[in-house]
């Protein structure tokens, strides 16, 4: 352990490859369950996906190799803002009179605000090379929307984002972010898809949802052969991207002298999160580190791992998707329109899924005005607004932090800080001026959109 707060590495420390932590779940007898054809029910072969993805990634995708080498156009395009920073928050420390050691991993230095262009850069890479003109995608709160558009851009691709309707009305800026990069941003439910336009029909009054929005992405892809679609989150190929988080936090906790306890990140999809725990979780599964925790976080009104079902379900409103092994809400649901709108998605990555129902990964859902408390207090002590997606692993730690005070236990934390909250200053206006309601999960709503699950077993 060490007295310094910051702990950096140099572009040249940059990773070169992508860990894929697929052979090690193999290895400790997690077998990936394989994504199926909606009408087949038969394991999804690599042509099916060939409509939507450059065969690069959907290699990638498939892929049972440990390592998959980093592009040197992606590297140079990384190295404007990575390596990312670790941090030790000891003012966060001080603030909660706790014995435990926080640190944590901020991607927020991006250009874009957030960990997500690790994967879009790559994506938008990997489709220039195949000949694509447009990628298509959908965005939550926009830091994914923001991230492509900007990758899109850099590789001279145009850009259509559907954005989740409550994040469109909520978060303005990011909106003419993308717009500022050259990329078009719909509301979604927009009327310019058949996907849409069916919602709309049902509910004129949709807040919309992340499975609404990737319907109508991947309609728009479908139908035009210039379009590929773009995903920030859930599948493998995004996963892989994302592990340069965690393989330069390795090596910052070990200039730090330090060894996790426990690695916190906020779930939506799962990318970010499992682009900082996966290379830790290696060494879980191989025994080296049988002992360290992993802790996802999500909100109590989109409780997807701790109250949804671990079933085969779509992973978009107008069943477009293949059916995929994961803790799901149902395709149908639709979250209440809370601030966190990254992590407003009705499943999770299948692999990160396996990990929580196989016990090696666990689960907390917090209430948004919990959220903002924590968020608040990281803000005052460590001088970061976090966005509020990221706020989640912050309340985790907290919790973690006063648990060890409590207990009088040593504990050493890292945090996944996802991204920055400056556009989301709104969502902090409300929690400050008491006008963040605590919106409850409504299990009727989940048993609804349940109830409309393919019948499919899972082993």
């Amino acid at each position: 352990m060490t007295d310094r707060t910051r702990f950096d590495l140099s572009t040249a420390d940059i990773p070169t490859a992508w860990f894929n932590l697929l052979p090690d779940m193999v290895g400790a007898g997690i077998q990936p369950l394989p994504p199926l054809h909606p009408g087949t029910k038969e394991p999804v072969t690599p042509d099916l996906l060939a409509p939507l993805f450059p065969e690069a990634l959907i290699e990638q995708e498939v892929s049972t190799a440990s390592w998959i080498d980093i592009p040197g156009e992606v590297l140079d395009i990384y190295r404007l803002w990575r390596p990312t920073p670790l941090y030790r928050a000891t003012r966060l420390e001080r603030a909660l009179e706790t014995p435990a050691r926080i640190y944590f991993k901020y991607e927020g230095v991006s250009p874009a605000g957030s960990h997500k262009p690790n994967t879009a850069i790559a994506q938008a890479f990997y489709n220039k090379r195949a000949g694509v003109r447009r990628l298509s995608t959908e965005t939550g709160a926009g830091q994914w929307g923001s991230s492509l558009a900007m990758a899109c851009r850099f590789f001279d691709l145009e850009c259509l984002v559907f954005m989740v309707k409550a994040s469109f009305e909520q978060k303005p800026y990011r909106r003419i972010f993308m717009e500022t990069f050259g990329a078009e941003v719909r509301p979604s439910p927009s009327g310019t898809t058949e996907a849409g336009k069916k919602v709309l029909e049902e509910h004129p009054d949709s807040t919309g949802s992340l499975g609404i929005a990737i319907s109508e992405a991947i309609e728009v892809a479908a139908k035009n052969g210039d379009t590929n679609y773009s995903l920030g989150s859930v599948l493998n190929h995004v996963l892989l991207h994302q592990t340069v988080i965690g393989l330069e936090a390795r090596r910052q906790m070990e200039m730090a002298g330090e060894l996790p306890d426990v690695v916190i990140g906020c779930v939506g999809g799962g990318s970010n999160y499992a682009g900082l725990a996966y290379p830790f979780m290696a060494g879980r599964l191989r025994g080296e580190t049988p002992e360290m925790r992993f802790l996802a976080t999500e909100p109590a009104a989109c409780p997807t791992l701790t109250k949804g079902r671990f079933a085969y379900d779509f992973g978009d409103t107008a069943q477009l998707t293949p059916l995929l092994p994961m803790y799901t809400l149902g395709h149908d649901f639709v979250p209440a329109p809370v601030h966190a709108g990254g992590l407003r998605y009705h499943g999770d990555a299948p692999s990160l899924s396996l990990l929580v129902r196989e016990g090696h990964m666990e689960a907390a859902a917090y209430t948004q005005n919990e959220v903002f408390e924590a968020a608040v207090l990281f803000a005052k002590t460590q001088g970061i607004v976090p966005a509020p997606e990221s706020a989640h692993a912050i309340r985790g730690a907290v919790n973690e932090a006063i648990a060890a005070r409590e207990a009088g236990q040593e504990r050493v934390i890292l945090i996944g800080l996802s991204g920055h909250g400056h556009f989301d200053m709104q969502a902090y206006d409300d929690y400050l001026n008491h006008r963040l309601p605590e919106i409850e999960f409504d299990p009727s709503a989940e048993e609804a959109a349940l109830a409309h699950l393919p019948e499919v077993p899972v082993p």
